[in-house]
Order: structure tokens, then C-alpha cells, then sequence
């Protein structure tokens, strides 16, 4: 996994786009369906293709939205596609076959596997269940997760509540969290000597590691945050970045993490946010936002008060 996605050999850009995954031509999202429909009947499944969904004969749902996206970033190109496909569909049914796992693990198993997991606000169910924890900021949801084997489940507020208090489980999750190894550290230069951090891993929780930024940012720079905080950005589950914020090159970097997340961000499989936020003590405002085929950065009063005593006025 880079730093950014790469292309890799495919369809031109100018062939005809698929109506359901825009960046897949409607001939590789055929290729796509075809396959998974072949996965599934590889394992005694037959299933009805819909644009964006299979459905089994039970009338079970399968969505496509984030296997198309994994063989889209794929850099190994559409020959890597058959083995991609078979092991997702091998693993969503065993998760959906298989014995409940909160039903198979006794509270302290359960405790050893919880994290918290912070995802876009716009992919949880409008039910609520899922609607219980922090808001970490504007878009974003924080969330109990199981870490399993071969998937990771998000728990929704009946299941966390058999287990405990909510709030003494999160103190658990976030301790689980900050226990992870840091898998991969690269950097980003943006100019003016400015750049920013990049953490990358295959763990679905290395974008949820916002929630222990100043561990991190101790980690992998042997630095401390200052009162100003950071700059961060979360494009997808698998992607962290950020910015300590102790001079004048928060600006080019700002400029050029808004186009990084927003990069990472598209078609992104686990996508989350494609802004920048400027991240103090745990809270996190909105500095950029996508705008059409542009990007605009939004900066407030505090902000820019900040801006004025790091940037303009030392230039001035």
C-alpha cells in the first residue's frame, strides 16, 4: 500500500463509465460482476447481479461498493481481480454463516478485541444503533468494533450495553487502540520545507488512530503537541495524516493535505472524509471540503487568528 494509490494498466479514462462505479469502464465492471457472480457459485450460491448489489436466493443482500473499489486501487491491474474476488465473497460468508461471535466469546475475549472505529456518519444505517458514540467531528462517527480474524464487526448499542458500561468499554478500546504497532510511515513534502506525516497499515483501524493522535505523533516523530495541535485528514480506513502545527508551513501544508485526502478519498474502499481537519486536544474542525471538481479550503475565526500569528504576520 503507498502513500497514494497508483494507476495501474487499464481501460482509457475516455471509455464508457459505468453508471453504478464511475471509475471502472463499463466493460471492467462487467468483467467485475461476472466474477463475482462465478465466486459465489463456486461455493454452491446463485445470486442476482444488480448494479450495485448481489441478492441470494434467501433474499440476502451483498453490497459491491468496496470489493470494486479494492480491485480498482489494486496496483497488480485486473489479472489480480479473480483471487481478490473469491477470497472477499469466501470471507463474507463465512462471517454471515458462521456462529455469532459475541454468542461464541466470553466478555474478557470480547474486551481483548474491542476498538474504537471512526467512520463517515453518511454509511451508518438511519436506525440509530449505530448512533451512540463520540463525534469526533463534523461527519464523523466513532464506533465499537469486534476485531476478528477474518472481519471486523461494528457493534451497535444493545450489543455493547450485554457487555458493560459504554463508556467504561471505550476506555478499554482506546487503551487496545493505542497498542497497535505502527505498520508503515512515509512523509509528504509541500513546499516552503512544510510537510506532513502519513500512516498507512492493513489494520481497519489505522485512520481510527486520530482518537490517540498524540501518541502517534510521539511515536513515529518523537514530538510533542503544542497548543496549536495538528492538521489531520482521514481519507480512508487504512490511511492517517497529519501536520504538527509550529509555524509558517501549516499553510502549504493545509494546501496540500486538502488535495491529498481528497485524492485518497475517492473510490476509496472504507472511504471516510476527504477533508482536512485542524485537530486540538481531541476536537476536530473542518478546514476543507470538496466543491465541485474543486476543492475549497473554509477557514474560521480561530483559525484564522492562528493564521495571522504563524503566517501573515511574520511574512508582513
Amino acid at each position: 500500500m503507498g502513500l497514494f494509490r497508483r494507476g495501474t494498466r487499464r481501460d482509457p479514462p475516455d471509455s464508457p463509465r459505468d453508471p453504478e462505479f464511475g471509475y471502472l469502464s463499463v466493460r471492467e465492471a462487467g468483467v467485475l460482476r461476472s466474477q463475482v457472480r462465478q465466486a459465489f457459485a463456486e461455493r454452491g450460491l446463485e445470486v442476482t447481479v444488480y448494479a450495485g448489489v448481489v441478492v441470494d436466493s434467501a433474499g440476502r443482500r451483498f453490497g459491491l461498493g468496496n470489493l470494486a473499489a479494492v480491485c480498482h486501487g489494486d496496483r497488480r491491474g485486473e489479472r489480480s481481480w479473480p483471487a481478490v474476488i473469491r477470497d472477499h465473497v469466501g470471507k463474507v460468508l463465512r462471517a454471515v454463516d458462521g456462529p455469532d461471535p459475541m454468542a461464541t466469546l466470553d466478555a474478557d475475549q470480547v474486551r481483548a478485541r474491542l476498538y474504537p472505529r471512526v467512520v463517515s456518519e453518511d454509511t451508518l444505517p438511519a436506525s440509530g444503533t449505530y448512533r451512540y458514540g463520540h463525534v469526533p467531528g463534523p461527519g464523523l462517527r466513532e464506533v465499537l468494533a469486534l476485531d476478528l480474524p477474518e472481519a471486523v464487526q461494528m457493534l451497535g448499542r444493545d450489543t455493547v450495553e450485554k457487555f458493560g458500561d459504554p463508556a467504561e468499554l471505550r476506555i478499554r478500546a482506546v487503551n487496545n487502540l493505542r497498542s497497535l504497532p505502527v505498520e508503515r510511515h512515509g512523509t509528504v513534502r509541500a513546499g516552503r520545507g512544510a510537510g506532513f506525516d502519513v500512516l498507512l497499515g492493513d489494520s481497519f483501524f489505522t485512520a481510527s488512530r486520530v482518537l490517540v493522535l498524540d501518541d502517534v505523533v510521539g511515536r513515529v516523530t518523537g514530538r510533542r503537541l503544542g497548543r496549536d495541535g495538528a492538521l489531520v485528514a482521514l481519507p480512508f480506513r487504512h490511511q492517517l495524516a497529519f501536520h504538527v502545527i509550529d509555524g509558517a508551513g501549516v499553510l502549504p501544508a493545509l494546501q496540500s493535505m486538502a488535495r491529498f485526502a481528497a485524492s485518497g478519498h475517492e473510490d476509496a474502499a472504507g472511504a471516510i472524509s476527504p477533508n482536512v481537519f485542524w485537530w486540538r486536544e481531541g476536537r476536530m474542525t473542518s478546514l476543507s471540503e470538496p466543491d465541485g471538481d474543486a476543492l475549497r479550503v473554509v477557514v474560521d475565526g480561530e483559525f484564522q487568528e492562528l493564521l495571522e500569528r504563524l503566517v501573515w504576520r511574520r511574512d508582513s
